[in-house]
Formats: C-alpha cells, structure tokens, sequence
C-alpha cells in the first residue's frame, strides 16, 4: 500500500465541538419520531450559555422546522374532512424525513443547516 493510498481523516471544524456536533444531529433526528420536543428542550438549556452558540442555532432551526411540520398536519388533518389532506400524510412525512436526516447529517459535520422551507417563529 503507498502512502498516497492512505486516508487522511478530516480536520474538524473549530466553530462545533464534537459534544455539540452530535446534541445537534441527535436534535434534528429526533424530529422524525418526537417531533418539536427535543429541539424545545435542547434549545431552552442551552440558549443562555456561553459557547453554545452553534448548538443553540441548530436547536432553534429544527425546533422552526418542526414547528413548520406541525402546522402541515394540522392543515392536512383540516383538509380530510375534504379527502384532500389524506393525500397530503405521507408527503409530508417523507419531507420531515428527509430533511431531518440531511440535517442530522450536516450538523454531525459541523455545518450550520437551513431548512429550505421552515417559519422563523423562534428568533
């Protein structure tokens, strides 16, 4: 095997600790199944304190995210009376799921993700 050959592991970014990087992939997965009370509780115990600023803005966004997602079902469980939310149900589980799992992944390597598509209510 040549030297060329070999691996060399990624420098972690200096913004994200790795205890930060993985809260906030563990944050956003945790959207798949729990929906906005993870990012609420994430968000609320780290929002005060110093060096967390990364952490607390990956919390905040998924916790926008989710609450993005919930206002979905509500309008899709509304529009069953119509027959036309029962469509809406797996499109919108699918776009939470893919979406958490791209976060989860880009926070794992320290990147800041924005959902394309989520209401800033929590600033």
């Amino acid at each position: 095997m040549d030297q060329n050959d070999t691996a060399i592991p990624p420098v972690p970014p200096a913004g994200a600790a790795q205890e930060d990087r993985t809260l906030a992939l563990l944050t956003h997965l945790s959207g798949i199944i729990l929906s906005f009370i993870v990012p609420l509780v994430i968000w609320l115990t780290n929002k005060d304190k110093p060096g967390k600023d990364w952490l607390t803005d990956q919390a905040r966004e998924a916790l926008n995210f989710q609450i993005t997602i919930a206002i979905a079902w509500v309008i899709a469980i509304v529009l069953s009376a119509l027959l036309i939310g029962f469509l809406l149900y797996p499109v919108i589980w699918i776009v939470n799921l893919i979406f958490c799992i791209l976060a989860g992944m880009k926070a794992n390597e320290g990147v800041a993700y924005r959902y394309p598509f989520a209401l800033r209510l929590v600033k």
